[in-house]
């Protein structure tokens, strides 16, 4: 080797970086003037992506492996000024290191709990927090969109902002899955998986990607957790009677373990209880005559009287006197239908013994009364006696409109039965002049 060979041997460039730390995302490579030589060294490791500045623009993005930068294998360094004069290079440019491994355990939660409506709690509000983990797998975007120019870039200068955007988006999504609150628990991994794929787009615009999201825990505010938890013991203890005996044996029990007089008092308590105990036990194991047993709820008070069908419409309960008035009324017939408890169904009110007395007493039932069409105009009602009337002094003849209770239109007086023999004793009409 030449003497000239050596000394140029000696001042080749070793572009590299060993990270030593856990938290470091870029690194900008130092070199005095940011000169670099013809000829340097780069390498590039595992979990490792060198990015490549020239003249403040990103010129070239280097993979894991050496490099010799020269420009028979680095295209790119043909058209950069300055590297014909070798070790005298005037060439400036900029070497970023950008940590690729995957970087684990970062906390998300929320700061404020998350309004949201629940099947069956109505409104509550929830508290979530979990991991996430991302790595870097677009360097030269990552670098102009978050790390810029900044020569030491770690992991607190974006774990806040990328915390952001997760729980953010974390809300939109528990709002519109709409899992009652007691269901979230089961439906943690496919919630994880949902907030992934769903951040996924926001993370790539800084060339970034999420690995992995998970959810760790939501849960409700303290108050909500103690009233919970108290409805849940109440379905445990189950039958409250016998957990409040239990829980008194076990208090004479702990007193007449305590010595002093008042455990000894407590002692013969005790003890007098189980005496007690032991003579009810003995005398429910004779035989003896059998007891009513109490029901535990009274039964429904019975409701008096009959509900009957007025108008389209349920009326009463009615008391026998009331129904009285009501058939001297007319409102009240045989035919209507009637009810009271014990029946099974409505029946008209004719067929029950119990009211038949009711319809011996009822007068008969009131006279039709008719409406006459005169000259165009409704007058009336009128009584069968004033028809008759009516009907000799001409006013009433075969051809006048009437109508009555029960028709369903207007009607010719002739077409009715009932005021055919008013115009049997009525005289003919006169003739015309």
């Amino acid at each position: 080797m030449s003497l000239w060979g050596k000394i140029t041997g000696e001042f080749i460039d070793i572009i590299e970086w060993t990270d030593d730390s856990n938290d470091t995302l870029v690194y900008r490579f130092e070199r005095y003037g940011n000169e670099i030589k013809y000829g340097a060294q780069l390498t590039v490791r595992q979990s490792q992506m060198a990015v490549f500045v020239n003249e403040g623009q990103i010129a070239d993005v280097f993979a894991p492996g050496m490099y010799t930068l020269e420009t028979k294998n680095v295209p790119i360094l043909s058209t950069l000024q300055g590297w014909k004069y070798g070790l005298a290079s005037p060439f400036k440019a900029e070497v970023y290191f950008v940590n690729t491994r995957q970087f684990t355990d970062f906390k998300w939660g929320t700061m404020n709990p998350v309004m949201l409506r629940d099947p069956e709690f109505q409104m509550v509000r929830l508290r979530a927090f979990g991991t996430y983990a991302f790595r870097v797998t677009d360097a030269a975007a990552f670098i102009k969109e978050i790390v810029g120019t900044d020569s030491h870039f770690t992991t607190d200068e974006i774990a806040e902002q990328l915390r952001n955007i997760i729980v953010s988006r974390f809300t939109n999504a528990v709002a519109k899955a709409n899992i009652p609150v007691l269901d979230l628990a089961a439906n943690y991994t496919q919630l994880s998986e949902f907030i992934t794929n769903t951040i996924a787009p926001e993370f790539q615009a800084y060339g970034l990607t999420l690995t992995k999201l998970l959810v760790e825990n939501i849960s409700l505010p303290p108050e909500v957790e103690a009233a919970m938890d108290k409805r849940s013991s109440m379905g445990i203890v189950g039958n409250l009677n016998q957990y409040a005996q239990f829980q008194a044996a076990e208090s004479m029990r702990a007193a007449a373990e305590n010595p002093g007089p008042a455990g000894g008092g407590m002692g013969m308590g005790l003890g007098v209880v189980l005496a007690q105990q032991f003579g009810q036990n003995l005398a429910s194991a004779q035989p003896s005559a059998p007891q009513p047993v109490a029901s535990a709820t009274p039964p429904p008070v019975p409701v008096a009287g009959f509900f009957a069908h007025l108008n389209q419409q349920q009326a009463g309960p009615f008391a026998k006197d009331a129904l009285s008035k009501l058939v001297q009324g007319g409102q009240f017939t045989r035919d209507t239908l009637v009810w009271k408890q014990g029946m099974a169904n409505w029946q008209a009110a004719g067929e029950i013994g119990e009211l038949a007395d009711l319809f011996t007493q009822a007068p008969p039932p009131v006279p039709a009364a008719y409406y006459l069409s005169i000259n165009g105009q409704q007058a009336g009602p009128f009584a069968l006696d004033a028809l008759t009337k009516q009907a000799q002094g001409g006013q009433l003849s075969h051809d006048t409109l009437v109508w009555t209770q029960g028709m369903s239109k207007w009607q010719p007086a002739a077409e009715v039965a009932e005021l055919n023999a008013l115009f049997g004793s009525a005289p003919p009409p006169l003739p015309p002049r």
